[in-house]
């Protein structure tokens, strides 16, 4: 048995796969707004990460962040930015 998929026959797929990451961003840009601190698990889930896993890599040292009265934990926007940017993959 041989699949045979055409570029044509893909570009809807793509394009909807592409519109809903775009309005996801977007709601997600909208959501945050003009806040200066995001809690835990809010910047976990817009990194993709599961908000233990982020914990974790805050106690490592790995991404900034404060805490504030209440001893709670929040990441500003650039706490977030420096560190994706810090694991950026490039391909050899």
């Amino acid at each position: 048995m041989q699949l045979t998929i055409t570029p044509d026959d893909l570009r809807p797929l793509v394009e909807a796969i592409v519109a809903q990451t775009v309005a996801s961003l977007a709601a997600d840009s909208a959501a945050i707004g003009d806040r200066l601190a995001i809690p835990e698990a809010e910047a976990a889930r817009l990194i993709s990460l599961e908000p233990h896993v982020l914990r974790d890599e805050r106690l490592r040292g790995r991404i900034g962040a404060s805490q504030v009265v209440g001893r709670r934990i929040l990441y500003s926007r650039q706490d977030l930015l420096d560190y994706l940017a810090g694991r950026r993959f490039e391909p050899k």
